[in-house]
């Protein structure tokens, strides 16, 4: 039941009660976050007058050798005292956060259970973060919080709930939807069944945004099993256009967070993004539950870290056998004379090549691999040492350190350069080179004195392009990151089987989320779902999958159009909760001029109907000519460096569209031509197009429209 006027609201004791009960709560808020800032600022002065005070007591402490066991004792108990300072302080600025958040919208659901053990009705108000009041009493519930799953399963009755592996027995007797800005209560709703949630059928009704929004509150019963799945190695979530596989993935990590808050941290966590337009769209997100963002990038940024500068991310369209060939080549393997490099800066030769060929005859005892290596990279570190103080005893370092500005002596050494001693000349000389050669120390830790180029054309048995020459890396040197907790993998059916590869050996103990759809393969060569999962499974052993088949993001009639452009075994599952808003437009042209001026017409109409619109070509390269056609309109083109706006008519290539949503899309052809009926990956390519969309298409034709299309 929802409450449309403000009549109605005054003669409605549920909604008199309930505004009561939001105005005491955000009232107890205000409260804890005056207490909380109060606390705050008296915790730092009393901090920092109990440190001077004991900085006094500390130094008077000092004035007799006698003292000095006893002072290293109060210094312990100065450093306890102030740890103590420290946690009560990070855990006041916790809490503010939490009020700040909360004051914005306390909560947005409330239920009632009964526990089957107690037979105690409980009401519970769920929020995008949990707080308890003054007097102890939970004033909101997490949404992550176990207790909170009965919100989200939408079923009244008995039902259950796990906390730590038990399964508590309630009986759901109430579920309440709120509409709530701060204090102020605008609408409930009582509601059990999720296709008719008219919270989530408000929230999608909204315009698109500039930024994704969280779904905290609308997290519908098929996504809730993909954000609460339990903790597995790989799970592997197969869902339709508009389905909210970003969103649920955002809402996973913020879960896994609060699950694991004693010591998951956001730097734990590696998000695999599109695209940098895209990693911009989702960068709110998590801010917006009160958590931090993990670690962004695309497959590109991932690769370029870790390659030698200068050297571009390459092709992924590397066969998985190559691979696995390397796999296999690399157990035989051992070193030779041209595996090895100078390290060289500034025209200084630091390492000699031969000195490292050396040293991997002092340990040739061991299989020329990642153990072998650390040895090899402790050992080489320390001849980097030896021979900065080689050159720290020589006469043309000191007259460097005495041609250096006062400002530059200053910086590298903390003051002038006025040596008294020979040995004080030394020092001083010591610290200048390790600071001007300090890149070197980095060369030996990325193993730069390998020549990873000719060991994995070796193992390769022919020439190697980068995506080869980083597995190659990862094999002979064990290049990894072990602390990695999850991997978040975003359009999986985006990568191939050795990009795949690659991450999975580069985060060997991480767990892994990838998410996907197999329709929105654009790309050549790039793996099914039935390879991923092959190759994930011979990896870390379970695959654990789910499935998203309902679109909320585009209405039934874009719905229809891309289920038709489904493959055969999706089609029939795939459905839409929006209202209905109006046909897909086809309109067809038969000459250039006609074109352009249904495109101008189309862009026209879009910008008239409000909200973020987007031109979408096929290709990077059809930007300019479609630019050119649309001058005058205002339209916008993007690339990768941009952000989106909030509002306006956007230019963009399907490849950058991937994953965004616009109220209104134009396809400037989708002939037979751009899209031939008889090749799979246009059909993919139109399906990705279409499914941008979320109220209104409008397809563009010059001459006959693709077969894909039907009876449009």
């Amino acid at each position: 039941m929802a409450q449309p006027t403000d009549n109605a609201q005054m003669n409605d004791p549920v909604f008199a009660e309930e505004q009561a009960h939001l105005s005491a709560t955000y009232g107890a808020l205000q409260q804890i976050g005056r207490t909380t800032a109060k606390a705050l600022e008296e915790a730092a002065l009393k901090a920092a007058a109990d440190k001077e005070s004991m900085a006094d007591e500390l130094a008077r402490n000092f004035a007799t050798a006698d003292d000095a066991l006893e002072t290293w004792a109060d210094f312990a108990a100065m450093d306890r005292i102030i740890d103590g300072y420290n946690l009560a302080q990070t855990a006041n600025a916790e809490k503010l956060k939490t009020v700040e958040l909360l004051l914005k919208r306390p909560y947005f659901a409330k239920i009632v259970v009964t526990p089957k053990s107690t037979g105690k009705q409980r009401e519970l108000y769920i929020g995008a973060a949990g707080i308890a009041g003054e007097d102890y009493r939970r004033l909101v519930v997490d949404w992550r919080s176990p207790v909170a799953e009965v919100y989200y399963n939408q079923s009244e009755g008995p039902t259950s709930y796990k906390v730590d592996g038990r399964t508590i027995e309630v009986e759901l007797q109430l579920r309440r939807q709120f509409d709530i800005d701060e204090n102020r209560l605008n609408a409930y709703f009582d509601t059990t069944v999720a296709i008719e949630d008219p919270l989530l059928l408000a929230s999608l009704a909204h315009e698109r945004s500039a930024h994704m929004r969280a779904i905290t509150a609308t997290i519908q019963r098929e996504q809730n099993t993909v954000v609460r799945h339990e903790d597995v190695p790989v799970l592997l979530v197969r869902g339709i256009a508009g389905s909210g596989k970003t969103s649920v993935m955002m809402q996973r990590i913020a879960y896994l967070l609060f699950q694991n808050r004693s010591d998951l941290k956001a730097q734990d966590v590696f998000l695999l993004s599109p695209n940098p337009l895209f990693a911009r769209y989702i960068e709110d997100v998590l801010p917006e539950m009160g958590e931090a963002n993990p670690e962004t990038l695309t497959w590109e940024q991932f690769a370029q870290a870790h390659l030698p500068k200068g050297r571009g991310a390459g092709s992924p369209a590397v066969p998985l056998q190559r691979l696995e060939a390397m796999e296999r080549a690399v157990r035989q393997l051992e070193f030779s004379d041209g595996d090895f490099c100078d390290i060289t800066l500034f025209g200084t030769r630091l390492i000699a090549a031969d000195q490292a060929r050396k040293v991997s005859e002092k340990y040739g005892h061991l299989p020329a691999g990642p153990h072998r290596v650390a040895l090899m990279r402790e050992e080489l570190w320390s001849k980097l040492e030896s021979r900065l103080g080689s050159m720290a005893a020589s006469d043309g370092i000191q007259d460097e350190i005495s041609a250096l500005s006062i400002e530059e002596q200053l910086r590298i050494l903390g003051e002038l350069y006025d040596p008294s001693t020979e040995q004080e000349a030394r020092e001083q000389a010591l610290v200048y080179v390790r600071d001007r050669f300090a890149e070197a120390f980095d060369m030996v830790e990325r193993d730069e004195w390998l020549n990873i180029e000719a060991i994995g054309r070796r193992l390769a048995g022919g020439n190697i392009g980068s995506l080869e020459w980083l597995f190659a890396k990862m094999l002979v040197t064990g290049l990894s990151n072990p602390e990695a907790r999850f991997v978040m993998v975003d359009e999986v059916q985006d990568y191939t089987e050795a990009q795949l590869l690659v991450l999975a050996t580069y985060f060997r103990r991480a767990h892994f989320l990838l998410l996907g759809d197999p329709n929105q393969a654009i790309d050549e060569h790039t793996a099914s779902f039935n390879q991923v999962k092959a190759l994930m499974g011979a990896r870390f052993g379970q695959v654990s999958e789910c499935g998203l088949m309902t679109s909320y993001r585009s209405s039934p009639e874009i719905t229809a159009l891309f289920a038709r452009l489904a493959a055969d075994g999706a089609r029939m599952e795939i459905s839409s909760v929006r209202p209905a808003v109006e046909e897909v437009q086809l309109v067809r042209c038969e000459t250039a001029d006609e074109q352009q001026q249904a495109l101008r017409r189309a862009v026209a109409a879009a910008r008239e109907a409000g909200g973020l619109a987007a031109v979408v070509v096929p290709w990077k390269s059809d930007l300019k000519r479609t630019a050119a056609q649309l001058e005058g309109e205002g339209v916008l083109p993007l690339t990768d460096a941009d952000t989106l706006p909030a509002e306006g008519v956007v230019l963009l290539p399907l490849k950058l569209a991937k994953g965004l949503e616009f109220d209104s899309v134009v396809v400037p052809d989708v002939s037979e031509t751009v899209f031939p009926a008889g090749e799979d990956i246009a059909r993919r390519r139109l399906y990705t197009t279409v499914s941008r969309a979320t109220s209104h298409l409008t397809l563009i034709s010059k001459g006959a429209p693709t077969g894909w299309l039907g009876s449009l």
